[in-house]
């Protein structure tokens, strides 16, 4: 039988799951690492799997009964049966492609889906010392490298116009401005990893659009993180986003909304 899940008794393991992985990221990054090409094309270094290891044993610690889906793991093949349970969403390292940049622009994401929706979720930025919290219905919270803890939420895009935050690494610029057509725009901001979702969710951005292909662990503790900030997550038709949606996770495109809406 499947433990109750309470979200904030749970958070602070995540958050300190999160921490640990960060560390050592960080000390990898401080290295010549290797880096190695998957089957999809995409980057992936020892960090990425340094980190994973370091996850995964302290959520089977923490939620025994419930599986964990998380990038790496996936990559070679282990993809557990989620079924309609609550579920982990890990990716370890989102934003490979900044940490080979060495930008500091990567994080470290860990998500609980209840109900195919995130109920809690955390990402870390080791490179900033920054941490980003949310449980879906109480709120959200940013944490400073220095400690300090204060919630966050989103805004009520200003009068001038959205700030459109968008992939620094990813995406079709003809493919957003179509999106956009209409719509009143005052700034263009571009953002590594899930850290968008985190913009938009402290009120720096408005909307961020995601016109390319993604992996449900690249996004769902950044929807957690925006969900208690306030905001919401559709698809580009505007229907609600929604997760194990197929059998590798993948996403369709979609767009992260703050005080504005479809």
């Amino acid at each position: 039988m499947t433990q109750t899940l309470d979200p904030s008794a749970l958070l602070p393991a995540i958050e300190k799951a999160a921490r640990e992985a960060g560390a050592t990221i960080m000390r990898i990054y401080a290295t010549d690492f290797e880096t190695r090409t998957k089957d999809d094309a995409s980057p992936v270094t020892e960090a990425d799997e340094a980190a994973e290891a370091i996850i995964l044993p302290m959520l089977h610690a923490l939620t025994p009964d419930v599986p964990v889906v998380a990038e790496e793991a996936a990559a070679a093949g282990d993809i557990p049966d989620v079924g309609d349970g609550p579920f982990w969403l890990v990716d370890p390292l989102d934003g490979t492609k900044e940490f080979l940049k060495r930008n500091g622009e990567f994080t470290v994401n860990i998500a609980l889906i209840q109900d195919r929706e995130p109920l809690v979720g955390v990402v870390f930025l080791p490179a900033k010392g920054v941490l980003y919290s949310g449980i879906r219905g109480e709120g959200a919270w940013r944490t400073l490298e220095d400690g300090a803890r204060g919630p966050i939420s989103v805004r009520q895009p200003p009068e001038e116009g959205l700030t459109v935050v968008g992939s620094r690494s990813h995406g079709d610029p003809a493919e957003m401005e179509a999106f956009l057509k209409g719509r009143p725009v005052a700034e263009n901001l571009a953002a590594g990893s899930s850290l968008k979702f985190c913009l938009v969710a402290e009120g720096k951005a408005d909307v961020y659009p995601r016109l390319g292909r993604t992996m449900e662990w690249d996004v769902a503790a950044g929807h957690a993180v925006l969900s208690g900030a306030g905001g919401i997550v559709t698809t580009t038709d505007g229907t609600p986003f929604r997760y194990a949606k197929n059998a590798i996770f993948e996403n369709p495109h979609f767009v992260a909304w703050g005080g504005a809406r479809p």
